[in-house]
């Protein structure tokens, strides 16, 4: 339990100028090194300025400040997400059909959804649907289903990961594919293994070619828009700093929009995607090093994705997928990589020299270590300290692999939100044995290697105390076992998701606790989240969320 600190010391405040913010009469917990609590808080110019009793605060109360009571509620640094795709997110709020497990659980009610938007769309228009979790509803429906529901129009469905897209003959048809057009390098267009027709399921670059043709009409001005909408919903979850995993370009036109515009209510890190041609080396050619930005939008670093999924039986692992087939998927499956080691290697070491913070993506054992390789070859070629090179997603971690990240001093930038959503997938396709190194963060603490958790959202919820629920009781949201031995306390969890957060991006001398000189990011909860019983933390509200000492929401 954190502890309560009784009285601030005099010099932790300023007499002489009022605050713009007091919290007063609560439970703030600072999550600094000696996780400190309060009761209150003031905030100047949207930084903390003095933290201790009701008694020593109350002084910097003015004509103009802004008085909370807490009432005893206790308060929390504001959320750092750091990783996760709102730029993905905000494109699609638009047009696209949400098609999670909440509102599809069968196969019958995902053809009548796809049916009943054809009946709204013109004869050429695109129906495009995200987060399908076939796992939770009913399994992927046959080329010819797609093709009856559809009604002739061109439809494209997301899988919940990201990696792996259903499409219907007028979508194959629009993009000049068959059955005998070859497969893109590191990606397929499934076949039946019998008759040799395509299936609908598309996987990796194969689905990439009709994200890319959906997205085209994307504006900078219309996710601009869309993102407003994604951060008054995520700022209800007490989130108060995003990194956006693989920014594009347009990504990053849009955030300088929105903050120009005064429209931005959300903090930004940008990760820039390795994805888009051409980018990281502009970012490289123009000498742009990470950090360059300020408190609202900055560049945190850049990404390559050469790993995929695991829920969807494409993470790239050493020993072949368990369970249940694909109609389709190889014999034996192990995964697949997504760029030669070499290429990737010149790529990272460029990003890594010219100042530019790399994150590789590697989920499966083998991708982990593909990662670590490219990460290895940046250190041998340009050693550095204190580099904060991250391997994305980090899920099964064996114990060599973390001699390996402890040894490299990478960060595991762990995918805590995959264990809430997806994890019935990870016990089905890798077995209930694997699950004692899924998401390890028992013997990562241990180890002393740092280990942030992310939601990832939208390929899962964005909500945090989710994926807290599942790292302190070690459950799937239907309560699959995901090996207790790797449960860790709920001041841990937090602490991955607030300090540790903004330590990945170089942030946590500005964020991630509450102390003097940060800034004033708080999250008020409805519930006090260190003593409720632990199966509470996914019910825990957040009723109020304060970014630089400014409420952008309230319950």
């Amino acid at each position: 339990m954190p502890r309560l600190t009784a009285q601030a010391q005099p010099e932790t405040y300023m007499t002489s100028l009022a605050a713009d913010l007091v919290m007063i009469s609560g439970r703030i917990s600072t999550m600094d090194a000696a996780n400190t609590v309060v009761e209150a808080l003031a905030a100047r110019d949207g930084k903390i300025v003095a933290l201790g009793s009701d008694h020593a605060v109350r002084p910097l109360i003015g004509s103009r400040t802004t008085v909370l009571d807490l009432n005893g509620r206790t308060a929390i640094p504001g959320i750092v997400d750091s990783h996760n795709h709102p730029d993905a997110y905000a494109a699609r709020l638009a047009s696209w059909e949400l098609l999670s497990p909440d509102r599809i659980q069968s196969r019958d009610a995902l053809l009548a959804r796809i049916a009943d938007v054809a009946d709204r769309k013109g004869p050429d228009e695109w129906i495009a649907g995200y987060r399908l979790n076939e796992n939770k509803s009913g399994g992927y429906p046959t080329l010819e289903e797609l093709d009856a529901a559809s009604k002739g129009r061109p439809l494209f469905i997301l899988r919940t990961d990201g990696h792996i897209g259903l499409a219907n003959s007028r979508a194959f048809a629009e993009l000049g594919i068959d059955e005998t057009t070859p497969d893109p390098d590191f990606g397929s267009f499934d076949k039946h293994p019998e008759t040799g027709r395509l299936t609908g399921v598309v996987r990796e670059t194969a689905a990439h070619l009709f994200l890319d043709r959906v997205h085209d009409g994307d504006t900078p001005e219309s996710i601009a828009a869309g993102l407003e909408k994604v951060f008054d919903e995520w700022s209800a979850f007490g989130i108060t700093s995003v990194y956006n995993s693989l920014t594009p370009s347009r990504g990053i036109q849009a955030y300088q929009l929105i903050k120009a515009q005064g429209r931005l209510n959300m903090r930004v890190g940008i990760i820039a995607s390795g994805r888009e041609a051409g980018l990281v080396e502009s970012l490289v050619a123009a000498g742009i090093r990470s950090g360059f930005g300020d408190d609202w939008v900055r560049l945190i670093g850049v990404e390559w994705c050469p790993d995929c999924s695991t829920s969807g039986r494409t993470a790239a692992y050493y020993e072949p997928y368990v369970g249940k087939k694909i109609e389709g998927e190889p014999e034996p499956n192990t995964g697949v990589l997504l760029y030669e080691l070499e290429d990737l290697k010149q790529r990272a070491l460029a990003a890594h020299k010219a100042g530019l913070q790399v994150m590789i993506e590697g989920v499966g054992d083998r991708g982990i270590d593909f990662a670590l390789d490219a990460i290895e070859y940046c250190l041998e070629q340009h050693p550095a300290d204190d580099h904060r090179m991250r391997v994305e997603h980090c899920c099964y971690v064996t114990p060599p692999l973390q001699e390996r990240l402890k040894r490299l001093g990478v960060i595991d930038s762990s995918a805590t939100g995959f264990m809430y959503d997806l994890g019935d997938a990870y016990i089905a396709n890798r077995g209930q044995e694997a699950m004692g190194r899924m998401w390890p963060h028992r013997a990562m603490i241990d180890a002393g290697i740092p280990a942030p958790g992310h939601s990832d959202a939208m390929v899962c919820q964005a909500n945090p105390f989710l994926a807290l629920w599942s790292m302190v009781n070690r459950k799937s949201d239907t309560g699959g076992d995901l090996d207790a031995s790797q449960a860790i306390t709920a001041t841990e969890a937090l602490r991955a998701y607030t300090w540790l957060g903004a330590h990945s991006g170089r942030e946590e001398g500005i964020k991630g606790s509450l102390e003097i000189g940060k800034l004033a990011d708080i999250a008020v909860l409805d519930r006090d989240y260190f003593s409720i019983p632990t199966d509470e933390i996914r019910d825990v509200q957040v009723d109020m969320t304060v970014i630089g000492g400014r409420v952008v929401h309230q319950r």
